[in-house]
């Protein structure tokens, strides 16, 4: 994949519970759906961007910055996509009736 440019983007972390499991997996997962080799960097921390435990190992609590670093076909969706995740967020689901032990 040598012969696409490396696209590059810095996001902010908006989730008030910081980059956690739950939009790590989400993250994870999305990558996973792109051809394009994906990489999150925090400081001098690179992590492959399909590994939800690399992924955990940042510790970005809200406010922090992050390079989403992308290179292949279909690099810039998969930033436009995944910056989503990390930027914007999905509310915290409370628990439903059904999900209370009975």
């Amino acid at each position: 994949m040598s012969h696409y440019p490396t696209i590059t983007r810095t996001v902010v972390v908006g989730s008030p519970q910081g980059f956690h499991m739950r939009p790590a997996h989400q993250f994870a997962q999305a990558a996973q759906q792109f051809q394009a080799q994906i990489y999150v960097v925090k400081g001098d921390l690179r992590c492959d961007g399909r590994s939800i435990m690399e992924l955990l190992t940042l510790a970005a609590p809200q406010g922090t910055e992050l390079v989403i670093e992308a290179q292949g076909p279909d690099a810039e969706q998969a930033i436009e996509t995944l910056a989503r995740i990390v930027e914007n967020p999905q509310p915290e689901e409370p628990p439903t009736e059904d999900d209370s032990p009975q």
